[in-house]
């Protein structure tokens, strides 16, 4: 880096600091050397650079105008050449210089400004080429880091050993990945995810009162992590700033080759569900597939459905490999498939006597919510089966009963098979279109007729009261025989008599049906 401390340590040039300057004063780095004799140089300074002058200007201008115009400019500092009419430096020019704060030096009158732009650039030259050096240093380090698997945290090591700053990774799901000395506490994590979830997502962000700077790790063009620098932006060197930027190119590539083996696990695991659903016959690949997860076959093995409440197709509901993490940190080996209307997770479970399902069900329901934060999440249990032959009835009761919560906008974020209602599992099987064909073939005229809504209305309430003629007259404050002759009405459009079992199951399924279409 060049700036005026290291022009005046070049004995050759016979530099002399006359005002120090303030804030970084001769530390700051240079952006050039600018050469004038202007009595207002300020529309030519650009912020950085340094000026050298021999104060020609003198005879038009006082010292304190010179130097207010050079502070405007912002520029770095300001270097006064001797000369036979002026042997030495004014002394308004050191007092102006001392008033705002801007660092001054003299240079002898036998050394030329022609000798201080050399140095300058051999000064420069040298520093790009160890700036140049030391990214090349760090590319094979860091190289080396991913080469061996150190992953992420040796990362930030490597980053560690030339600058002392506080470093966080975290993943856009809100998982603190790696550190180096620093840890983001809970709501810190939700505000960096928050970041990263923006489009396009900042270049710094605020973790509860914390300022962090935000170096983008992506993966295939898609934000996948955040390096996170525990401090502004604007404090950071610019040695710093690209050895941040370096550090975080090497965590993408990081990301892609985990995306790669998650890539591969995921088909791998895929393949189990359609094992499972094969039956018997694929029984014995299923327990193989099992074991490479870490799933004994030989041992219960429960099943779950995660999802949010309205997944749609070809989007993925939640990340496996989340899900999987959030269940191995409650010491539950897994394995873990992602699909467009529901994650499935095969959950070693050989530990009932310790801890329910529905407990660690519900732990995992609350971290998940706790990472994403905008959504309902559900997890349906589908029980245990005693080993793994038994997984097709388990991972069918979850995948029901996941649906049955899907068709519900609440309720229950954590169900066991046995919870839901049975008409609700039977309704959740359907698709779409067969549901609104239904609904519309029982409601469609009864619609079509019912202009200002009474008769539909009284169905409801009647339904919702359990048949009660009283309560449902009260309810709706008409008389009991407005009621019978409205029930008559609904018969007629319907074909289908409210007050008989059979007719009743019919308009009930077909309000059910028609709240999902």
């Amino acid at each position: 880096m060049l700036s005026l401390h290291r022009l005046l340590q070049q004995a050759e040039l016979e530099l002399t600091l006359l005002v120090p300057g303030e804030g970084e004063g001769a530390d700051r780095e240079l952006l050039w050397l600018h050469n004038t004799e202007l009595a207002n140089p300020a529309p030519y300074v650009r912020p950085g650079e340094l000026v050298l002058t021999n104060g020609v200007w003198l005879d038009e201008a006082d010292p304190a105008s010179f130097v207010d115009a050079v502070h405007r400019a912002d520029a770095a500092g300001i270097v006064f050449g001797l000369r036979k009419e002026t042997p030495i430096t004014p002394a308004e020019l050191i007092e102006a210089c001392r008033r705002v704060g801007m660092p001054l030096a003299q240079i002898s009158i036998e050394v030329p400004f022609t000798a201080v732009t050399r140095a300058a650039a051999t000064l420069l030259a040298e520093s790009r080429l160890s700036d140049l050096s030391g990214t090349v240093r760090r590319s094979g380090a860091l190289a080396s880091a991913i080469s061996r698997g150190a992953g992420a945290a040796g990362i930030l090591q490597i980053v560690r050993r030339e600058h002392d700053l506080p470093l966080v990774v975290v993943d856009r799901t809100g998982r603190q990945l790696a550190s180096a000395n620093a840890d983001l506490f809970p709501t810190q994590l939700r505000d960096a995810t928050r970041a990263l979830t923006r489009h396009p997502p900042p270049l710094q962000a605020e973790l509860d009162g914390t300022t962090a700077s935000i170096f983008l790790v992506t993966a295939v063009a898609d934000v996948e992590a955040g390096l996170f620098c525990l401090r502004p932006y604007r404090e950071l060197r610019p040695n710093e700033v690209a050895a941040l930027e370096q550090a975080a190119t090497y965590l993408s590539l990081e990301a892609a080759k985990q995306q790669a083996v998650h890539a591969i696990e995921q088909r791998f695991a895929a393949e189990v569900l359609d094992m499972v659903q094969a039956g018997s016959s694929r029984e014995a690949d299923v327990a193989e597939r099992l074991r490479a997860f870490g799933v004994d076959p030989a041992s219960p093995i429960a099943a779950l459905a995660i999802a949010g409440p309205s997944a749609g197709p070809g989007q993925i509901s939640h990340d496996a490999e989340t899900v999987a993490d959030l269940l191995l940190d409650q010491g539950l080996a897994a394995l873990v498939v992602g699909g467009s209307r529901e994650t499935i997770a095969f959950v070693s479970w050989p530990r009932a006597e310790r801890t329910s399902l529905r407990t660690a069900s519900e732990e995992l329901q609350r971290r998940i919510f706790r990472s994403h934060g905008t959504s309902r999440v559900l997890v349906a249990i589908g029980g245990v089966s005693p080993n793994s032959a038994g997984l097709g009835t388990v991972l069918m009761q979850a995948r029901e009963t996941c649906r049955a919560m899907q068709a519900q906008t609440e309720g229950p974020v954590v169900q066991e098979f046995g919870d839901v209602d049975s008409h609700r599992l039977l309704i959740a099987m359907l698709d779409r279109e067969t549901l609104a064909r239904f609904s519309h073939g029982v409601l469609g005229e009864l619609r079509t007729q019912d202009r200002n809504g009474d008769l539909e209305s009284t169905l409801r309430t009647f339904l919702e009261l359990d048949g009660h003629y009283g309560a449902t007259a009260e309810r709706l404050h008409i008389h009991v025989n407005t009621l019978r002759n409205r029930l008559a009405r609904l018969a007629e459009l319907t074909r289908r008599d409210v007050r008989t079992t059979d007719g009743r199951v019919d308009l009930f399924l077909a309000l059910q049906a028609d709240a999902l279409t």
